[in-house]
């Protein structure tokens, strides 16, 4: 989710417009996989709840912004997902996700459209900065109190930097 969160936060529709009809496809498609994942991942925690626990090492109001702070990210890439498919179903044309999945039955609300377009890049951008955030915090977890709150996050791969 990292990688695509990354692409969504530096490349907007209109960069990928004046690069050409490829690179508008493969945003498309990214915004497809980026959504499923968002999905999946809110469906899990409705189903199992929440996958992480602070840890014994976390003490006072650090351990208690923990599940806040989780649950704040979860919700916020379903909210993401949610406001995109109103921008298609506020849309005066039916916009396709992933270029073969179409989004919602347009509707033609244009003052709407540009309402829920707002919302969602606020959102969008807020919710970066919670993940920018959220990644500081289990950095300084990692160098400050030596727990593997990094190991836990990142591909076994990339443990033996960690």
């Amino acid at each position: 989710m990292l990688p695509l969160f990354v692409w969504f936060l530096t490349v907007q529709p209109r960069d990928v417009g004046r690069w050409g009809p490829f690179w508008v496809d493969l945003h498309s498609v990214f915004g497809l996989i980026f959504v499923t994942g968002a999905l999946i991942w809110t469906g899990d925690l409705l189903w199992r709840g929440l996958a992480s626990q602070p840890g014994p090492k976390l003490r006072g109001w650090l351990r208690a912004i923990h599940r806040p702070l989780h649950l704040i990210l979860i919700w916020g890439l379903f909210g993401v997902a949610l406001t995109g498919f109103l921008l298609g179903l506020t849309s005066s044309r039916l916009l396709f996700a992933g270029t073969i999945l179409p989004i919602a039955p347009p509707l033609g609300l244009p003052a709407a459209n540009d309402w829920v377009g707002l919302v969602h890049s606020v959102e969008f951008y807020a919710l970066g900065a919670v993940a920018a955030f959220h990644a500081g915090f289990h950095i300084w977890r990692h160098v400050r109190l030596r727990d593997n709150a990094l190991r836990i996050m990142a591909p076994k791969a990339l443990h033996r930097f960690l």
